[in-house]
């Protein structure tokens, strides 16, 4: 057998040339539709992530302003006037008298 001969044996269904266009054309309105899918779900997610970064850019804001204030409200200056709106007193080191207790004693009911 020769290859010729192989040729001439094989023989391909016909294809209706009509059929086949109509297939390639619903094909390629398939591939349309899933592509406009496609990039409509990608432009919502962008637009997402935008409204995102936004959103962290306004919150580190706002957290920076919070540190500072916080470092405001914390300052010495603040506590002792808190101190001394609380009725605090300062003491003498000398004035201050511990309890101690001995390692031996026990409380018992």
């Amino acid at each position: 057998m020769t290859t010729h001969s192989l040729v001439n044996r094989i023989t391909f269904p016909r294809i209706n040339l009509r059929v086949f266009w109509l297939l390639s054309i619903l094909l390629i309105i398939t591939f349309l539709v899933f592509y406009i899918f496609q990039v409509n779900a990608e432009v919502s997610e962008r637009y997402s992530i935008q409204g995102y970064e936004k959103r962290i850019a306004e919150i580190s804001k706002e957290n920076q302003s919070l540190e500072i204030s916080s470092a405001r409200i914390n300052s010495l200056e603040n506590l002792t006037l808190l101190l001394e709106e609380l009725n605090f007193e300062k003491t003498d080191t000398g004035k201050v008298h511990y309890i101690r207790v001995l390692d031996t004693q026990v409380v018992a009911k």
